[in-house]
C-alpha cells in the first residue's frame, strides 16, 4: 500500500464543516493517515453530500433519534437508538435529514486500507468488494472498535499512529466480513503458521528498534520490509502473540528500563529517546508494565 498522507477534515463529505456543529475532538492535528475521526454535537440539518472514495461510519452516542435520507436511489427513515452505526460506503452520494441534536462519532476509513485488507481476505478481485450501506444496531465488535477510536482521540497511550493503523485494519476486516457478502479465502490461505519468528517479523522488530525515537506507523514498517500492512499485522501477531502497537510499547518500556539501569540520563530525555510523547506518557506505560514508576525503578536498581 502506498504511504498515505495525513487524513484531514477537508477530505470528508463536509457534514462536519457545517458551522452549527460543535466538534469536541478531531484527529486532524494528530497525523493519522489510515482513518479520520471526530466527536461532535450535530445540530438539526438537511443536506445532500457528494461521494468521497473513503468509507464513513457514524456512531450515534445518544438518542434515540429519527433520521431520514436517501442513498443509491433508495430512501430510508429510521429511529436509531444509542450505539447505532450508519455505514456509508465510499463512492456513494447521499442525503440526510436530522431533526434534533445528536452526539456522534464520525470515523472515515481509507479506501486503500479496505482494499488492502480485502486482498488478504477474499477470493477474486478486492476492488469488486462492495460494502452494503445501512444502519446497524447490534454489531458489538464494530461498536467496540469505534469506541476504541473515540478513546484514542483523547488518550496519549492509545493515540499512537501505529495503534490507529491497527484499528483501521480491524474495522475494515469487520466491514468486509459482516457487510460485503464476499467469498472468503480458506482459513489455511489466510492465517500464517505459528512458530519461531520469521524474517518478516524479525525485520519489523529491527525497524522498530532503529526508529524507536520516532512516531512509527504500521504503513512505515510495512513499506520498509516490502509487505502490506494487513499481512504484516497478521504475521506479527502470529509470531509474537501481540499486535504491532502493543509490541512497540513493550519494546519502548524495555529500552527505557535498560537506560534507567545503565545511564544517568534524565528521565525526560529517556522518554524522548524511547519515543514516548512526554515523560508522563512513559511513566504511565512504565507503571503498567513494571508495576512501579521510572524514578522508583532507578532508585531500586541503584541500591
Amino acid at each position: 500500500m502506498r504511504t498515505l498522507q495525513s487524513f484531514a477534515i477537508d477530505q470528508t463529505h463536509g457534514i462536519l464543516a457545517q458551522p452549527s456543529n460543535r466538534i469536541h475532538a478531531s484527529s486532524s492535528e494528530l497525523g493519522w493517515t489510515s482513518l479520520f475521526a471526530s466527536r461532535q454535537d450535530e445540530s438539526p440539518f438537511e443536506a445532500s453530500f457528494g461521494a468521497v472514495e473513503d468509507f464513513l461510519l457514524v456512531r450515534h452516542q445518544d438518542g434515540p433519534v429519527e433520521i431520514h435520507g436517501a442513498s443509491g436511489g433508495s430512501r430510508f427513515s429510521r429511529v436509531v437508538p444509542p450505539g447505532g452505526i450508519h455505514i456509508i460506503p465510499g463512492g456513494a452520494d447521499f442525503q440526510i435529514r436530522l431533526g434534533e441534536r445528536l452526539k456522534t462519532l464520525h470515523v472515515y476509513i481509507r479506501r486503500e486500507v479496505l482494499l488492502e485488507v480485502a486482498a488478504q481476505m477474499v477470493s477474486g478481485d478486492p476492488d469488486k468488494v462492495a460494502v452494503t450501506p445501512g444502519i446497524v444496531e447490534n454489531d458489538r465488535a464494530l461498536g467496540a472498535l469505534l469506541d476504541a477510536v473515540s478513546e484514542a482521540l483523547s488518550n496519549d497511550d492509545d493515540g499512537t499512529p501505529l495503534y490507529v493503523d491497527y484499528l483501521s485494519q480491524a474495522i475494515a476486516a469487520q466491514l468486509i466480513r459482516s457487510y460485503s457478502g464476499a467469498e472468503f479465502q480458506s482459513q489455511q490461505s489466510v492465517l500464517p503458521r505459528r512458530g519461531s519468528l520469521n524474517s518478516i517479523v524479525s525485520n519489523a522488530i529491527e525497524y522498530m528498534r532503529e526508529n524507536l525515537d520516532q512516531p512509527i506507523r504500521l504503513s512505515d514498517i510495512a513499506d520498509a520490509i516490502n509487505r502490506s500492512s494487513s499481512h504484516l499485522a497478521r504475521e506479527f501477531r502470529a509470531g509474537t502473540g501481540l499486535p504491532p502497537h502493543q509490541f512497540l510499547i513493550k519494546l519502548r518500556v524495555e529500552v527505557a528500563r535498560d537506560l534507567l539501569e545503565k545511564t544517568h540520563l534524565p528521565i525526560a530525555e529517556i522518554a524522548f529517546e524511547c519515543g514516548f510523547s512526554h515523560q508522563e506518557h512513559m511513566t504511565r506505560q512504565f507503571r503498567r508494565h513494571c508495576g512501579t514508576t521510572p524514578a522508583a525503578y532507578r532508585r531500586m536498581k541503584s541500591n
